[in-house]
């Protein structure tokens, strides 16, 4: 079968190769046939080496396609089931998952370190335990979650990591509330997904703030009250809050400079979510006076801070009423041999999401 492979940490393209089979299956696991797949800047975060992933290796982990065959013990899915891949499944039994905290489950990193597919050079692994940029994968069956018939396999795959993680960190973890006002600092796939969130929770005012124009004019488009560029944000800060700050500051970029600019933009008392995945050397330094004096609530966000089940169905409930939009998400649709240039189009900015067609 056909998918994109990484040979080395650090290499920029991908190698389009079909001699690659997804093996592991077996009791407990299900095969899937992938339909479309979302690029997710965590992808790239993994090629360059600021996530941790093994290689070689496949990307991808927002996907969606159809049951090819369900292992033994497998309940709940058949062939032909349309589903959506969930990159972090709960196990159910840990600690985490006891508490109710599922999307701490530590089970589906532990997943990532155990091939699911084979060349005749040797072993592949899965970006997560999962890699969507191909035909076929061998998942666990918890990655594995039923959709509705009216949901579009696209719309799936970005229910499965973006839109739920951007939704998520809106409602589920900083818990906007109405009447406030919120900034956005990134707004790619994941921010535009939390400008969403927090116009569904009814803030008064949504900054959205990101150095390339065509985001924040597609910011604009999705519910934000304003855009501006990172030059322009303390001036905002200033017309809007009167200097004071706002009362929430969400980083969907995953550095640590970004997430300094949004504890210093975030009010006395307000809250800063941080939503951006980041590397493990990169240290986000406040000094004791300040955080004990200025009490602001750091808060960050896991894969939309809740119940992933949950929240794909609640993303699939306010997109069927039109309190999300999620078809316009989906700037760029590429087929498998384009994944090069949808990489590109990521890095510079010129997309927010981009469906790959398989």
């Amino acid at each position: 079968m056909r998918a994109a492979v990484l040979h080395e940490i650090g290499q920029e393209k991908l190698e389009v190769l079909d001699d690659v089979e997804a093996v592991g299956f077996g009791p407990g696991k299900v095969r899937l046939r992938i339909r479309a797949t979302g690029l997710c800047h965590s992808d790239v975060s993994a090629m360059s080496g600021v996530l941790p992933q093994p290689a070689p290796f496949i990307p991808g982990h927002e996907g969606a396609g159809e049951v090819m065959d369900v292992g033994d013990g497998v309940t709940g899915l058949s062939a032909g089931d349309r589903v959506l891949v969930c990159w972090l499944p709960a196990c159910g039994a840990c600690p985490s998952c006891k508490r109710g905290q599922t999307q701490l489950c530590l089970a589906g990193f532990m997943n990532a370190g155990t091939p699911n597919f084979k060349r005749p050079g040797g072993d592949v692994f899965g970006f997560a335990g999962t890699g969507t940029f191909t035909e076929e994968v061998v998942v666990g069956a918890g990655c594995a979650v039923p959709i509705p018939d009216d949901v579009p396999f696209e719309i799936a795959a970005l229910i499965g990591c973006g839109v739920t993680t951007g939704l998520g960190a809106a409602i589920n973890t900083a818990k906007v509330e109405a009447g406030s006002s919120v900034a956005v600092i990134g707004c790619g796939g994941v921010g535009i997904s939390t400008i969403q969130g927090a116009r569904v929770q009814g803030a008064a005012q949504i900054v959205a703030v990101d150095p390339v124009a065509s985001r924040r004019e597609a910011a604009l488009r999705f519910g934000a009250t304003e855009a501006v560029s990172p030059d322009e944000f303390v001036d905002a800060k200033q017309r809007i809050t009167a200097g004071e700050g706002f009362d929430y500051v969400f980083e969907v970029v995953g550095k640590s400079a970004t997430a300094r600019t949004a504890y210093e933009n975030t009010r006395r008392g307000g809250t800063l979510c941080v939503v951006g995945a980041g590397a493990m050397d990169d240290n986000f330094q406040v000094n004791m006076f300040e955080l004990f004096f200025d009490e602001k609530r750091i808060l960050p966000s896991m894969y939309g801070g809740g119940d992933v089940l949950r929240s794909y169905e609640r993303a699939i409930a306010l997109w069927r009423a039109g309190r999300i939009d999620l078809e316009s998400m989906i700037t760029h649709r590429v087929r498998l041999d384009g994944i090069n240039d949808a990489l590109d189009q990521m890095r510079t900015g010129e997309s927010l999401r981009t469906c790959v067609e398989l």
